[in-house]
């Protein structure tokens, strides 16, 4: 189905800027906005199923968006807008002028599932800036992580600053979010060893045997990790720190133990 919108008050579209604006709203619908032509493309390989397409109107002869529409379902809703209805839906100027109405996933623990049986965790409890969330979703993504669980996460996995900052990883790692206590249970039952980055009862992050299955758990810069953690790791670990201060951006902190884990891996 193919239309045209070209008012930015009409009604559908005041509805997704408020999707694009409101967590509450992107709950309630279980949709969100994803902008731009690679987080789309990634968004299909993760297997999330588009709803409609905005396209600016005079993108719609891109050789590249041309190629989207072939390979998208044809129950898929295409609208062509205007750049000044773009410009209210999109957060950055720099984007091919194409925005897509998703599905979202249900992340519960229960959904999670392992490719192997030596799988290596990424778990960040309560991160609060989109910014970081990104960022260590496109560590996780580098690295080839088997999932990254969000414990008492602090924003919902669709907030469009979140896509932004991970370049579409959210899409292509297996995610799930939950509470601590949630998050705790389920790895204990899998069997995975839990290590805990902090500064209490710590050894150094390269002295520990990551090569059996493994969870690195991460807190923020703030706060560190809560006691539910504190108290349930099979190991707390910490990064030696040769400066003034005693923390490091957490996205930073996981990269560095995360790709320690994978160096250990490669050498069984």
């Amino acid at each position: 189905m193919h239309k045209q919108i070209t008012s930015s008050q009409n009604k559908y579209i005041k509805e997704l800027i408020q999707l694009k604006e409101k967590s509450r709203l992107r709950k309630k619908t279980a949709t969100f906005l994803i902008e731009g032509l690679r987080e789309i493309e990634l968004a299909l390989k993760g297997n999330y199923t588009i709803k409609t397409l905005l396209i600016i109107s005079s993108y719609l002869n891109n050789s590249l968006i041309i190629k989207l529409l072939s390979e998208i379902d044809d129950s898929v809703e295409i609208i062509e807008i205007s750049k000044e209805i773009y410009k209210k839906l999109a957060l950055r100027d720099s984007t091919e002028g194409i925005i897509a109405l998703t599905k979202g996933k249900n992340l519960t623990i229960n959904n999670i599932t392992f490719k192997n049986k030596n799988p290596l965790i990424l778990v960040a409890e309560a991160p609060e800036k989109p910014g970081n969330i990104g960022a260590i979703l496109r560590t996780a993504d580098a690295a080839g992580m088997d999932a990254v669980l969000i414990a008492n996460p602090k924003t919902d996995m669709y907030n469009p600053n979140i896509i932004r900052s991970s370049v579409g990883c959210v899409f292509t790692n297996q995610i799930a979010t939950g509470s601590t206590s949630e998050i705790i249970d389920f790895l204990k039952e899998n069997n995975i060893a839990l290590y805990g980055a902090a500064l209490t009862a710590s050894v150094a992050y390269h002295t520990v045997n990551y090569t059996n299955p493994t969870a690195i758990i991460v807190g923020t810069e703030a706060t560190g990790l809560s006691d539910e953690w504190l108290l349930n790791t099979t190991q707390n670990i910490l990064i030696p720190m040769n400066g003034e201060i005693d923390s490091m951006n957490v996205s930073v902190s996981a990269a560095i133990i995360i790709f320690e884990a994978i160096r250990q891996r490669n050498l069984k």
